[in-house]
């Protein structure tokens, strides 16, 4: 059995086993998504021997139109591992696992419209409704004071336009409008600094009130987005880079792969 595994090549000589190896990983990495559009997924093994010791030479992952955590939508996402060990009696029972942690190299791009549906989503909308912290309900009477309608516009060198209404909760709605520069902190968490409050289209008696709540959103902002909020079990994202380009959102950097996690 275990020469029929690792000896047989198909018409296009690819070997048996990686073909093997590439089924079951696809369908063990589809399963980390709510959704997935596509997700290919190659193992290189050679000598194909090797698989039995469970020593593969490289794997790479490829998906586009995934959804994390039902709410958050990725465009497109790849990671490739150098030599990885991993558990052949696992593949063998339709799963895979590693036999040691391993580090790929990661690449993940969000769409313009996917960061815009992420604010409806409860992890996020639940950091920005019903706010109680005493610097925003001296705003507002002692109300709760919560951001919606939230609306981001990707701008060219890593900046972006985000427009929102504060609700003081007493009937009044307070726009904000403002730009804003995207960095990385610790290599985990999406900062939002810099920001351009721009008041031309707030009604002059806001003005001053929409110039302390914006300074109240980008702190919450950027206090929000740490990568281990959103980890999958065993997987941790580590950002190197970020850059805007166009409606596009690119980050790279590496995922700390400790297990393959088998759902969501």
């Amino acid at each position: 059995m275990f020469g029929g595994l690792t000896g047989l090549k198909d018409p296009k000589g690819t070997d048996w086993g990686e073909r093997m190896l590439n089924t079951v990983a696809s369908q063990t990495i589809r399963h980390l998504f709510t959704q997935s559009e596509s997700v290919e997924v190659f193992v290189r093994c050679y000598p194909s021997s090797k698989l039995l010791q469970g020593s593969i030479d490289s794997f790479k992952m490829s998906g586009r139109g995934l959804v994390i955590r039902k709410d958050f939508a990725v465009e497109e996402m790849s990671f490739e591992t150098d030599a990885v060990a991993i558990d052949f009696g696992s593949v063998l029972s339709g799963k895979l696992s590693l036999k040691q942690p391993t580090q790929a190299i990661a690449q993940v791009i969000l769409s313009e419209a996917g960061i815009n549906q992420a604010f409806n989503a409860e992890l996020v909308k639940k950091r920005l409704l019903n706010l109680t912290v005493p610097s925003l309900t001296e705003l507002s009477g002692g109300e709760p004071v919560s951001f919606t309608e939230v609306q981001v516009q990707l701008l060219p060198g890593n900046r972006l336009q985000l427009v929102a209404k504060a609700d003081l909760n007493n009937g009044e709605l307070v726009p904000l409008n403002m730009s804003l520069t995207l960095g990385i902190e610790r290599r985990r968490r999406v900062s939002f600094k810099d920001p351009k409050i721009e008041l031309d289209q707030v009604p002059e008696a806001q003005r001053e009130i929409s110039q302390t709540l914006s300074v109240a959103l980008v702190e919450i902002l950027d206090n929000m987005v740490d990568l281990d909020r959103f980890d999958l079990d065993g997987v941790k994202m580590r950002l190197n880079r970020l850059e805007t380009e166009g409606q596009k959102l690119i980050f790279s950097g590496y995922a700390e792969i400790e297990r393959i996690p088998h759902s969501a």
